[in-house]
């Protein structure tokens, strides 16, 4: 397991989380404003449909035509909008962000089998993990010993002499 490809893996998750929140933020905004005119529309299409009411009431014919049609054509338009609105986000980025996310996980996973391997390793075999570490302790006490029993037997034959 190296340390360095867990950072990178973890890095590029992080990296991929915040490109997929990013693209869904946008669009939720860019849906929500939408959505907020089209209600906005059908506002003013319920208010012409009661325009259209009263003027069925006041008059006839010609002014009852006119606010009942732009009404009808005001719900049209808040259709298209809310239509839109509900489009999925646009497909190659999202998607683009979910393969690095699915491969950085992936990543990751292997990452964690190989440590899992080398600690059963460790469990099962104690010897063939510390041996490594042993060998060069060893060999450095050996040194260290070898030196000051050189400088112990220097010192006494200056004692001698003296």
């Amino acid at each position: 397991m190296n340390t360095e490809n867990v950072v990178k893996h973890l890095r590029v998750l992080w990296r991929s989380d915040r490109i997929i929140a990013d693209i869904r933020l946008r669009h939720l905004l860019m849906g929500l404003g939408l959505r907020a005119f089209a209600a906005l529309i059908a506002a003013f299409g319920l208010l012409m449909l009661e325009l259209s009411a009263y003027f069925a009431l006041v008059q006839i014919w010609s002014a009852i035509a006119a606010a009942a049609v732009l009404g009808a054509i005001n719900f049209v338009i808040a259709a298209i909008l809310f239509v839109i609105a509900g489009r999925p986000a646009s497909g190659r980025d999202i998607e683009l962000a979910n393969e690095i996310h699915g491969s950085s996980i992936e990543a990751l996973q292997l990452e964690a089998r190989a440590l899992q391997a080398q600690v059963s390793d460790a469990v099962h075999h104690p010897l063939s993990t510390i041996v490594p570490v042993l060998v060069p302790l060893i060999a450095i006490i050996i040194k260290s010993l070898r030196t000051s029993a050189k400088g112990t037997a220097a010192e006494t034959s200056t004692e001698a002499r003296s």
